[in-house]
């Protein structure tokens, strides 16, 4: 699958996000090395990141909204 802006852009419209909003995209599945080492393959420098196999993209809405409704129980 090829992700452009316009895809980007339509999932965007779906979701009903507004194009002002606050979006972001980040990278998750991944781990950042909080020892320092030599930077070799077995001890990476402090502060590297290393992407899992089956590390992913995330499209976050920054924005502060209040979508949630409160229900008194009954």
């Amino acid at each position: 699958m090829k992700i452009t802006q316009e895809k980007i852009n339509q999932l965007i419209e779906e979701l009903g996000w507004d194009e002002l909003d606050d979006i972001t995209i980040e990278t998750s599945g991944s781990s950042t090395y909080e020892i320092d080492g030599p930077g070799s393959k077995w001890s990476p420098k402090q502060g590297s990141k290393k992407y899992n196999k089956d590390a992913f993209i995330v499209i976050k809405n920054q924005s502060r909204r209040d979508n949630t409704k409160s229900v008194s129980p009954e």
